[in-house]
């Protein structure tokens, strides 16, 4: 059993189009970018691979790519757009591929949605597992926005637009919290939809690495590589395991 939301049919036919911001070239470029350097001659592992919108780019750079995807519906639409990249549907903590990757990455916060400590640790071990000697984990993480939280208040904003609006709510005695989303459609009506995750903090993902008998290689503000600094808000690490 996992404890991560589940998408369904409804919500994979339409999640290209309510994420296309994420598929702008200024967005989605320099993510492959990073990942194309870091896997050179070897193949590529996605956790959480969704409808291939970083593996599709990512295998037309040339690096053989494969994933892991909780949702059936979710790997559908990715195969009607490239058929020929494997995906192994099941849980990211714990489903297995075969063979061995240079690289192994999961982007755009996916890993808070296995939403227990130990699922987490799972996904790090399960990452380590299939990485050849030498090989490289990614991660990209926002940074919980607690500290915006004022006294008395549970949730914090976190796009504000003519669309969308999204609030994030934390319940901060177990790392728990939910995304909010509002948006608006052409007819005029606006639909309501959640996800559940569990934040983590950089430092604990450090030490879900140790654990996984990986070690921290760098860690970056955004796929460009600003640096981390006390004021970022999200962060891209990566975790090498010894050759």
């Amino acid at each position: 059993m996992t404890t991560s939301d589940y998408w369904d049919a409804d919500t994979a036919a339409t999640y290209d189009e309510s994420s296309a911001f994420m598929f702008a070239p200024e967005v989605l470029d320099p993510a492959v970018d990073f990942l194309a350097a870091l896997a050179g001659d070897g193949a590529a592992l996605e956790l959480a691979i969704g409808t291939g919108r970083v593996a599709i780019p990512l295998a037309e750079r040339g690096v053989p790519v494969s994933g892991i995807e909780l949702s059936q519906p979710m790997t559908d639409e990715l195969h009607r757009k490239r058929a020929d990249v494997p995906v192994v549907v099941g849980d990211m903590a714990t489903a297995r591929v075969d063979g061995e990757f240079a690289l192994v990455y999961v982007v755009w916060n996916s890993i808070g949605n296995v939403r227990t400590q130990a699922e987490q640790v799972a996904c790090f071990r399960n990452a380590a597992l299939h990485l050849a000697p030498g090989g490289r984990f990614v991660v990209e993480l926002w940074v919980p926005g607690i500290r915006r939280l004022p006294p008395g208040q549970a949730a914090v904003p976190f796009h504000v637009g003519r669309r969308h609006v999204g609030f994030d709510t934390y319940d901060l005695t177990t790392q728990q919290g939910t995304s909010h989303h509002y948006r608006r459609h052409d007819d005029g009506t606006v639909t309501y939809g959640e996800s559940n995750f569990r934040y983590i903090w950089p430092s604990e993902c450090d030490l879900m690495a140790q654990l996984a008998g990986m070690e921290l290689e760098r860690r970056v503000a955004d796929w460009h590589g600003a640096p981390f600094t006390n004021d970022s808000e999200s962060h891209v690490s990566v975790w090498g395991k010894p050759a």
